[in-house]
Order: C-alpha cells, then structure tokens, then sequence
C-alpha cells in the first residue's frame, strides 16, 4: 500500500513541474542525449525524495509534535495542487506546447538537466517537504519512497523514450484537460486519505 502511494503521488507531484517537463521533451524531440536527460532527472528526483522521506521520518521521531502540522501542511498543498489542475482542466483551452531545439553535447545536456532540475523551488516543495512529510507518516516509508521514485523513473523514461508519439498526443487541449483532471482527482484522493491516516 505504501508503495503504490509513493508511486501514484509521485507521478501527479512530477507530472505537475511544467518547465521541467516541458524542457525535458524539447530536448528529447531533437533527439539530444535523451539518456543522459533521463538518468539525470531520475537521480536527482530520488536524491531529493529519499533525503525528504527519512530526514522528515527522523524529525517526527525527534518531534512527534510536529505531525499534525506536517500533516495539515501536506493537506493544504495538496488541495492547492489539486485545485489548480482541476482549473486547467476546466478553463485551459490549450496543449503541451514545445519549441525547436538545437542538440548538444551530453554534458552540456546534463548541466542543463541539473540546472532545470535543482534550481527550480516547486522540486524542493514537492520532493522534499510534500513527499518527505507523507511518506513518514506511511506503514512502510522506505517503500513509499522506492515507489515515488519509481514514479520518477516510470514518468522520465516514458517522456524521453516516447516523445514524439507524446508530444502529438498531449499538443491536443482536450486530452491535456483529461490528464490535468485524472492529476486534480489523484491529488484530492491523497489529501483525504492523509486526513485519516
């Protein structure tokens, strides 16, 4: 149970960090060093998540106190996320919209991937603090994490393995306002569930 959390919270926590999407399946699509891309995401997002998950297990160990915070904190993102995929999935009436990229050498790749990856505040809310705080309220933490980041590793492959068939199928509105209301329910879905946890 505790691993198919980490998985389905995983992929709508992910699938919601548009520029970092939207970047990896630009660069995918001008086929620029689509492994590297992959390989880089996916260990930064485990590193985050694995920091988050027992960093966040040790504290309410430390602290107990602290649960019904992080726990109502968890809540309250949640929600925040949900009601906003929820909008676009009533309001937008637009795709995935990609622009044309030139590849370059893989470690120019990987140092983009880094940049685009770390340096983005929305990872750190989601991998760290949201992921960290749910996972260490589960039966089983180690395996709500290993779920999440096999969520990384399930959503990262697909986008650079799959591009081009990706690209065509998300570029239509109503299929993106499908996949951004299935993210609105999965969220909302998590968020009552942890009030009873």
């Amino acid at each position: 149970m505790s691993f198919l959390a980490g998985v389905l919270l995983g992929l709508s926590l992910i699938v919601a960090i548009g520029a970092q999407n939207i970047w990896v399946l630009s660069q995918s699509m001008a086929g620029a060093n689509r492994l590297a891309i992959a390989l880089t995401c996916m260990l930064c997002d485990a590193a985050l998540i694995v920091i988050g998950v027992f960093a966040a297990n040790r504290l309410t160990e430390v602290a107990p106190f602290l649960l019904p915070w992080l726990t109502a904190g968890g809540v309250a993102m949640l929600l925040y996320l949900a009601w906003k995929a929820g909008y676009r999935a009533v309001k937008s009436k637009s795709g995935l919209r990609t622009k044309q990229v030139k590849p370059q050498h893989w470690y120019r790749t990987v140092l983009a991937a880094l940049a685009i990856s770390l340096l983005n505040p929305h990872v750190y809310l989601d991998t760290v603090v949201l992921l960290g705080s749910i996972g260490a309220q589960q039966s089983y933490p180690a395996m709500f994490a290993v779920g999440a980041c096999t969520a990384s590793v399930l959503w990262f492959g697909t986008l650079t393995l799959f591009s081009p068939k990706l690209k065509s199928l998300l570029s239509s509105p109503l299929r993106w306002r499908v996949f951004d209301g299935t993210i609105a329910l999965i969220l909302t879905g998590m968020a009552v569930k942890l009030c009873f946890v």
